[in-house]
């Protein structure tokens, strides 16, 4: 049996994952971003073993990224019967990904903002 090289989450994307996480994105769909992005396509499969998740784990995060619009999904037909095989690929680079990701992140600060001014006008002017 051949054994394959596998790409493997180092230490660097581990602390890429903790600031995603403490930033609010789940840590499972940090480890997946981070992971897909050192490919051109992958299988969950590839994703459960490179970034060491189990397989409903990686099902969501894909599903969230699929709805974020960050991975497309085409299937490959087995030959014979059985079920397609999913292949994913991502539709943006992490950078582009990570600009997305930040002006959420900034619309959410300046939403928080304006309700404690709201608050604090509500609160003062009683």
């Amino acid at each position: 049996m051949k054994r394959k090289n596998m790409l493997v989450l180092d230490e660097k994307d581990e602390k890429a994952v903790e600031i995603f996480k403490e930033l609010g994105m789940p840590k499972n769909l940090a480890k997946t971003l981070l992971y897909i992005n050192q490919v051109d396509e992958f299988r969950s499969a590839d994703v459960e073993q490179a970034a060491d998740m189990r397989q409903p784990e990686v099902c969501i995060a894909i599903k969230e990224l699929r709805r974020r619009g960050w991975v497309t999904k085409r299937d490959l037909k087995k030959e014979g019967k059985g079920r397609p095989i999913h292949i994913y690929t991502s539709t943006q680079n992490l950078s582009e990904i990570l600009t997305d990701f930040e002006q959420k992140k900034l619309e959410e600060v300046e939403t928080i903002k304006n309700d404690i001014t709201e608050l604090k006008n509500l609160i003062n002017n009683r």
